[in-house]
């Protein structure tokens, strides 16, 4: 007997008939790889099913050894995967599994269909047919086409029974005994047999049923002559049911709520009564009353009008924060001016731990408001925000609704964190239903799916919270109103820790304000040494871990009190974790400090050049994105081309190779404000001139020299200050920004604004 080689494809659970078509979808690498060698060859394929379908990788004792010798009609891509249809051709059988080229390859031989008994197969095909085109009219499927074969023969009757087992035998074992079977003959038994198998369940199903249905008239009857028994205790009792459906009703009929909501009541109450209490949607009508009536329709706090009050709550909790603070100052003078407005959508926008959670918190304690928070990041669900439809089972309100009722008020200030974070999928896109939210103009008639009346927003006073701006997709980003939270200073930082860190975790750990000594000079060490943020978190967790440790000292060593020295930081604490002043040494040659805007805020970022003899490539080093990448081309091209005013010959760019390198190369980093800081590291490394150490800039360069502005010039200079630079480069078109800077840094940096690279070559080295 012949054999011939073909690659192999495994499948989970299907099996291909002969003249059978079947669509597969191919995820594994080494199918994919089988179905690549097929079609580059156009050759055929052998198709086998494996026994145990949680084996991911099968090998040979993992599939059966019968097999479709296929070929391939149709490829598709989807994604990572492929999507295949395929023809069967015949059955075949492995007798050897190989590899060829990193492809899965099997040696096979070919098996005929074969007739026992000739006399019999006209008859038996006849009955096959019969009960194949019956289970057809049984599931809504066309018969089986006879017309194209001339006699019932061997021929109609192997593709009829490999055609019933490609569409109704779903059982893999049964399938696969169909596949194996060579005797024609055999086979239609096996089809018939299968067939009346079938027919003796239905039959049983339906016996079944009828039990389930005279069991149903039975529990009918004892349903009524409860009820009749439950109405004559009722009237020996005086008429008292009990039930708490009543309380409900009671309070639609007594309580000021909207008509339309007394009105979608009053019809669900209807059908509460219409219903027998036995059935499970009285359950759900009933919980659905509960919430109807439990979130608040009419209830509303009363705001604190006394602007001196809230301007001195506010200045109680938080420390600076002015335009924050003067926001919401107007909000309350323009209530108390014109005795109606509509809450406005307000977004803080700035890095972890400067304090937007907490304000929001302030903000109601100001206003006299209750208090509710919920978080976005991760949510990708928009039932989430809109909530479920009644009809599923387990159906909730959406998150704003579940909250509106833990406020009890109509008005509360309503904290959305993370707005930036969240995400879509296939369950829709959760931040275009929060448009509704968040609109003031579509606020007043929000609509959840589970409530199903519109619910009025509006009084709303909504607040926002995110890390970056340009997370926030953009249809929300037009709704809010940004207030920008920048880094605190050392100086913000100080008095944060000595007006509120301190008491805050002196109460938590149990000690008197006596008992904890923190002098301001620690306090500014450990925000050197230990904390390196934009907010005030790690420093809270720290000044927890030293009344910790002063705790224990108490108890532990009979101390009265602890003064906290720099060699009790070193003990407690270990050893210092940042340097404070992190710039260069020294002056040297291919190496500039820039500054970056990070999500902790502001930092430096030294940029490293060095050359050497090559063929002139340019290497980039450091985990930079694509913005950076493109700034290191445009500051090569632009020396290139003005490679005659800094001397440089314009052959040395055609026999060296140079890399540019930003430390630390774990550290992913993207933006467009590196340029005029990696040209200048090049004409230093090229020209061999120092940069002088105390010297750090940030903009983006052009093609033409020009020095773009940037973003978070704050940040950045916090930064600068906060490692000991005494000068710092920027583009000109910042110098409008230098307002928002910290008079404190103003003083001791000098700052220089630039519109040209030569400027900044001229400035930066010696």
């Amino acid at each position: 007997m012949t054999k011939y080689s073909y690659p192999l494809l495994c499948t989970r659970g299907a099996v291909i008939f002969p003249l059978q078509d079947l669509a597969v979808e191919v995820g594994r690498q080494p199918s994919i790889d089988a179905v690549n060698y097929a079609s580059a060859y156009n050759i055929h394929i052998v198709i086998v099913s494996q026994k145990d379908l949680t084996v991911d990788i099968p090998g040979p004792d993992d599939v059966y050894n019968f097999g479709t010798l296929c070929r391939i009609k149709t490829v598709r891509e989807r994604d990572k995967h492929l999507k295949v249809v395929f023809t069967g051709i015949s059955r075949c059988r492995i007798t050897k599994h190989f590899i060829k080229e990193d492809v899965n390859f099997v040696e096979i031989e070919d098996v005929r269909d074969f007739v026992e008994d000739e006399s019999t197969i006209s008859d038996l095909t006849k009955s096959a047919l019969a009960e194949f085109n019956l289970t057809a009219q049984k599931f809504g499927r066309p018969g089986f086409p006879v017309r194209q074969y001339t006699d019932f023969d061997a021929a109609l009757a192997s593709v009829l029974v490999d055609t019933f087992a490609q569409i109704y035998i779903q059982n893999i074992e049964d399938k696969q005994l169909f596949l194996e079977e060579e005797n024609v003959n055999r086979r239609l038994e096996m089809m018939l047999r299968h067939i009346e198998k079938e027919r003796n369940m239905d039959r049983i199903e339906q016996e079944i049923n009828e039990k389930v249905k005279e069991s149903i008239e039975d529990g009918q009857r004892d349903y009524y002559l409860r009820e009749k028994l439950k109405a004559i205790r009722d009237e020996l009792n005086g008429g008292d049911s009990g039930s708490d459906i009543d309380d409900l009703r009671e309070r639609v009929e007594n309580e000021p709520y909207p008509e339309n909501v007394k009105a979608k009541a009053r019809e669900e109450f209807k059908r509460y009564e219409m219903l027998p209490a036995s059935t499970g949607e009285t359950g759900v009508i009933r919980t659905y009353l509960e919430w109807l009536l439990n979130v608040p329709w009419y209830q509303k706090s009363v705001d604190n009008n006394d602007l001196e009050d809230a301007s001195r709550i506010l200045d109680e909790d938080h420390y600076g924060l002015t335009k924050v603070k003067e926001r919401i100052l107007e909000y309350l003078a323009v209530k108390q001016m014109t005795n109606s407005l509509k809450s406005p959508i307000i977004c803080l926008v700035g890095p972890p731990g400067v304090g937007k959670t907490s304000l929001a918190k302030s903000v109601a304690r100001a206003l006299g408001r209750k208090f509710v928070k919920i978080s976005l990041g991760g949510v990708r669900d928009e039932a989430e925000i809109r909530g479920h439809r009644r009809t599923y089972i387990g159906a909730l309100p959406g998150r704003f609704i579940q909250g509106m009722k833990r406020a009890g008020t109509i008005n509360p200030v309503f904290l959305i964190d993370e707005i930036d974070k969240m995400a879509s999928d296939y369950k829709g896109d959760p931040s275009s239903a929060m448009l509704e939210v968040l609109d003031p103009e579509q606020n007043s008639q929000f609509s959840d799916h589970y409530l199903e009346e519109p619910y009025d927003l509006s009084d709303v006073l909504f607040i926002c919270t995110a890390n970056y701006r340009e997370n926030i997709p953009a249809a929300l980003l037009d709704r809010l109103e940004i207030i920008e939270l920048s880094s605190y200073t050392e100086y913000e930082k100080l008095n944060i820790a000595k007006n509120h860190l301190i008491k805050k975790q002196t109460q938590l750990n149990g000690l008197n304000p006596s008992q904890f000594n923190l002098p301001d000079e620690m306090i500014l060490y450990i925000i050197r040494h230990y904390t390196r943020e934009a907010g005030v978190r790690q420093l809270e967790r720290t000044i927890g871990a030293l009344c910790r440790k002063t705790v224990l000292a108490i108890l532990k060593e009979k101390k009265k009190s602890v003064k906290v020295s720099k060699k009790m930081i070193n003990t407690w604490l270990g050893h210092e974790i940042f340097d404070y002043g992190t710039k260069e040494k020294k002056e040297q040659v291919g190496v500039v400090t820039g500054l970056a805007y990070t999500a902790f805020g502001g930092d430096i970022l030294p940029v490293e050049v060095n050359y050497f003899e090559g063929k002139g490539k340019l290497i980039v080093t450091g985990q930079l994105g694509d913005v950076m990448v493109e700034s290191t081309k445009i500051a090569l091209d632009f020396i290139k081309a003005n490679a005659k005013k800094y001397n440089i010959p314009i052959e040395f760019f055609e026999k060296h190779d140079i890399h540019i390198h930003v430390p630390e190369g774990a550290v992913p980093k993207d933006g467009p404000s590196a340029g005029v800081t990696i040209t200048t590291a090049l004409v230093s490394a090229i020209t061999s001139r120092k940069v002088k150490k105390d010297i750090a800039m940030t903009g983006e360069v052009t093609l033409r020299g020009n020095v773009l502005p940037i973003g978070g010039l704050k940040e950045k200079s916090l930064a600068a200050h906060r490692s000991g630079i005494k000068t710092i480069i920027i583009p000109k078109g910042n110098v409008k920004d230098l307002d928002e800077i910290p008079e404190t840094v103003k003083e001791e940096i000098k700052y220089i604004p630039v519109e040209k690279v030569d400027q900044v070559i001229g400035e930066a080295l010696l």
